[in-house]
């Protein structure tokens, strides 16, 4: 993870899911929440309340509806606790505030792997992708096409493909974007810069936009492939597994969650598929830790 930590800074490499340190709640916080006493009868989630097409208080965010498909397969009422992922502090500051401090049990939306929290077994796994117009010729199937070094490029900040951009010597032609740092912002911006021609190709984490492509019929997407960028420099993946998060060592609620994963994985799946969210089922390169 990194500074400002969001959905896509979360997934800033294949290192970075453990780039930057939690803000832990005071001692006197934890003690405070400490005496909650565990609730078998209730799924307590974390979610953004307005980070569509994520989750929103109306419940219409794909993560409300895998939350409310577990919570239905657990047999527990789901219950939330509403905070921005984008405010102060980004992803890192919303864990530490919520999930540690034991607001709830639950987060819908973890890299796997993470090295901060626990982790269940990836629900989906999905990419970066390069969005472009259909009426251009760029042919942009890698970060190392020739095209990019002619077009402007759009990226979402602290991301993985940010990285890239630098390695490669692309950054004096590109332009950051910070819908992932921006509570007001929606993800359409990124799809609306293409299509209005601010840049020729822009590069974003694929479950963030694709809800809203159906709205979008001249713009297409590619998915970005893993790279070497240079000799003795390890492979940079742009594929991800992401998973709930719990707290560490609360293992009776991940092997819970686990087991509901692998039993309701096929309604999971097709609820993701309402979303147009594009998924992997077999990477090649995908960001999975060694267990």
């Amino acid at each position: 993870m990194q500074h400002s930590t969001s959905r896509w800074t979360m997934l800033a490499g294949s290192a970075a899911v453990a780039a930057a340190m939690f803000a832990f709640p005071s001692s006197a916080a934890l003690a405070a929440n400490a005496t909650l006493p565990a609730n078998d009868h209730v799924l307590r989630v974390c979610a953004d309340p307005n980070y569509l097409p994520y989750s929103n208080r109306a419940g219409q965010g794909f993560e409300n509806k895998v939350a409310a498909l577990v919570a239905k397969a657990m047999g527990r009422k789901l219950e939330y606790t509403w905070a921005s992922y984008r405010g102060h502090g980004g992803y890192s500051n919303f864990l530490a505030e919520n999930l540690d401090a034991r607001k709830c049990d639950v987060v819908m939306n973890l890299p796997y792997g993470d090295h901060e929290e626990s982790y269940t077994k990836p629900y989906y796994t999905s990419s970066y992708v390069f969005i472009t117009r259909k009426d251009t010729h760029y042919h942009i199937r890698s970060m190392n096409s020739v095209s990019m070094h002619s077009i402007k490029i759009g990226f979402e900040s602290d991301t993985t493909p940010e990285t890239a951009i630098k390695l490669l010597d692309l950054i004096n032609n590109a332009v950051a974007f910070h819908v992932a740092s921006n509570p007001q912002a929606s993800p359409r911006e990124l799809l609306q810069a293409v299509q209005d021609g601010k840049v020729g190709v822009m590069i974003t984490w694929e479950p963030a936009i694709g809800d809203f492509l159906k709205d979008y019929p001249d713009l297409q997407v590619a998915r970005v492939p893993s790279e070497e960028y240079g000799p003795g420099l390890p492979t940079v993946g742009y594929t991800y597994g992401m998973s709930m998060g719990v707290r560490k060592g609360d293992t009776a609620l991940k092997h819970a969650l686990d087991k509901v994963i692998a039993r309701e994985q096929p309604e999971i799946t097709a609820t993701l598929a309402q979303y147009d969210v594009k998924l992997l089922p077999n990477p090649r390169h995908v960001n999975f830790p060694n267990q």
